[in-house]
């Protein structure tokens, strides 16, 4: 869960949404925020960061005197965050010598989207497969050292460094503000960032546990050139305005300078274990890397799910979270806030009619019909089974008898095709028999007289429906790979 991390001098109150036992749970959850005290103001003056974080981007100039400083970024554009070693003599002398961890997020600003980060972060795993919300641009970075990804936190980077050196870590932002608004309509607003600094010292065990700083601004963030053209208008916005109204708001700042937070609470494996997917199924964008129990489930338009249609119905039964996941995976997290108090069985009762009115007719038909498992008729249907011996005994056999003279039992495959194209019969080919792809490189059919015949698109198409087909795989010329030759 996502925190809001107030500032000690800048900071805005948002409006709680109406609230529920459950929702007070939450809020009573939540760490102490660091407010504003009066009555205390030598603990302000004595207290002295031992770190300076300064990224390397010029604060709006639309912001008001009181208020925290807001920053534009482009997606994807690299910027410089300064670590700096803001330590009087003596100051934390254990770290002498010693490097400190230190892990960079991009979070949410909003407390509204804080509470639905998982839901919000599935989603966006789903629009965005194989991408990182943060990234470190590590050949422009100096003085980071044991650089670290964890594909299961897409939104944070962590790396080590001496605070006696010049360190700079450049970071990339790949998420837009406006991908979490409601609707993606033009001109929308969209919501702000936060970039958080946490740094830790080392433990007397070795790790790095011990929480010495955090700090954080609030950042939005534009498709390339946005933020420029983005700070050019508010430029000019606020010299339109009079000299009395321009001393109400502070000045654009070539830097910004990261003040002081809570540290990020330290939940590292809060939604891990309850997700449905495992994370590393998102790490690549070019090849599935797990495997499908069924081929029933390898749909060409579902290769990104890696998840079978039979876990994939949504019960009566489902839990209020469990029906949001269900919504997530299948590419529904557009709704998951109207439908945040709906179980399983609400969401199962509602009609065709329901559906549409609710989600418009295009989604409303794709959500029903995801709800009533209704799967895409296949176009045709081959049954397949491996040869596990060449012996003269499998040629007396006949394709469309169950077992062989010796009693061997063959256990046929049943592959569904929707394509009618050879690369579907070889990619369903390895889903079914869990033989990788790349290295299958030609796929045969043994003609009358046993020559091989290259399975082509057209002869797929003229393949008769529910034909039977045993198959054996031969080493290929080159050594590398090997065919498929299907009798």
């Amino acid at each position: 869960m996502l925190f809001w991390h107030s500032q000690p001098e800048h900071y805005h109150h948002h409006q709680y949404p109406s609230t529920n036992s459950s929702y007070l749970r939450d809020v009573l959850a939540l760490p102490i925020f660091k407010q504003e005290d009066s009555s205390l103001p030598q603990e302000n003056e004595t207290k002295h960061p031992p770190f300076q974080y300064v990224m390397c981007a010029a604060t709006s100039p639309a912001v008001k005197l009181y208020d925290e400083t807001l920053t534009y970024l482009n997606q994807g554009q690299s910027y410089e965050i300064r670590m700096l070693d803001n330590r009087k003599a003596g100051d934390i002398p254990e770290i002498n010598g010693k490097l400190v961890k230190s892990i960079i997020r991009v979070v949410f600003h909003d407390r509204r989207l804080q509470y639905t980060e998982h839901q919000q972060l599935e989603g966006w795993k789903w629009n965005r497969p194989g991408d990182r919300l943060l990234d470190l641009d590590i050949p422009m970075s100096v003085g980071v050292i044991d650089i670290k990804t964890n594909p299961s936190q897409l939104n944070a980077v962590e790396f080590l460094w001496d605070p006696t050196k010049c360190t700079s870590a450049f970071i990339q932002v790949h998420c837009i503000s406006t991908e979490f608004t409601p609707r993606k309509h033009g001109g929308e607003k969209g919501v702000p960032f936060r970039i958080q600094v946490d740094t830790f010292k080392q433990t007397e065990n070795g790790e790095y546990t011990d929480h010495l700083h955090s700090a954080s601004c609030q950042i939005k963030v534009f498709k390339p050139k946005g933020a420029d053209r983005k700070q050019k208008t508010d430029r000019e916005k606020m010299e339109k305005r009079t000299a009395h109204e321009k001393e109400k708001y502070q000045p654009s700042y070539d830097t910004t300078v990261l003040t002081e937070c809570s540290p990020w609470p330290d939940t590292p494996t809060t939604f891990v274990n309850n997700s449905p997917t495992p994370a590393p199924t998102f790490t690549s964008a070019q090849h599935n890397t797990y495997s499908v129990p069924d081929s029933n489930s390898s749909s060409p338009n579902h290769q990104g799910d890696g998840t079978s249609q039979g876990s994939g119905d949504l019960h009566p039964s489902a839990t209020i979270q469990e029906t949001q996941q269900w919504l997530l995976k299948h590419r529904f997290s557009t709704y998951t806030r109207l439908f945040s108090n709906f179980s399983g069985a609400d969401l199962l009762k509602l009609t065709r009619e329901d559906l549409v009115q609710i989600c418009g007719p295009a989604d409303g038909i794709r959500l029903y019909n995801a709800l009533k498992s209704r799967s895409v008729r296949p176009r045709l249907t081959i049954y397949v089974c491996q040869e596990p011996l060449r012996s003269i005994q499998l040629e007396r056999q006949d394709a469309g008898n169950g077992d062989s003279s010796n009693g061997a039992i063959y256990v046929y495959h049943a592959i569904y095709l929707e394509e009618m194209a050879a690369s579907e019969v070889t990619r369903k080919l390895a889903l079914a028999f869990n033989i990788p792809l790349h290295q299958i490189n030609q796929v045969y059919r043994q003609g009358p007289t046993g020559i091989h015949i290259l399975v082509s698109d057209q002869m797929v198409q003229n393949f008769q429906d529910e034909s039977c087909f045993l198959f054996t795989m031969i080493k290929a010329e080159n050594g590398e790979g090997f065919h498929i030759i299907l009798k």
